[in-house]
């Protein structure tokens, strides 16, 4: 259960991302993954600077700051291809 709540907020948050950040061509494996990938280390980096503890707002708010930065890197990264 813990795995399908994952990948639901992961979307949510890959998918409010890139309402900030337009990213053509992004699937749903690949929004989930940075939205996912986003909040763990936006997560990780806020609650061990102490900036917020879990089940804060701020915590979303970190995530989604997170996923956009991932996904600036990745368009950094295809624009470099």
């Amino acid at each position: 259960m813990y795995f399908l709540w994952l990948i639901c907020i992961g979307f949510l948050i890959g998918m409010v991302a890139r309402l900030f950040k337009s990213s053509k061509g992004l699937g749903f494996i690949l929004t989930t993954a940075v939205g996912i990938l986003g909040s763990v280390l936006a997560s990780e980096v806020g609650r061990s600077l102490g900036f917020y503890h879990q089940g804060e707002v701020a915590g979303f708010i970190a995530s989604v700051l997170g996923a956009i930065s991932l996904l600036a890197l990745l368009q950094f990264i295809k624009s470099k291809k």
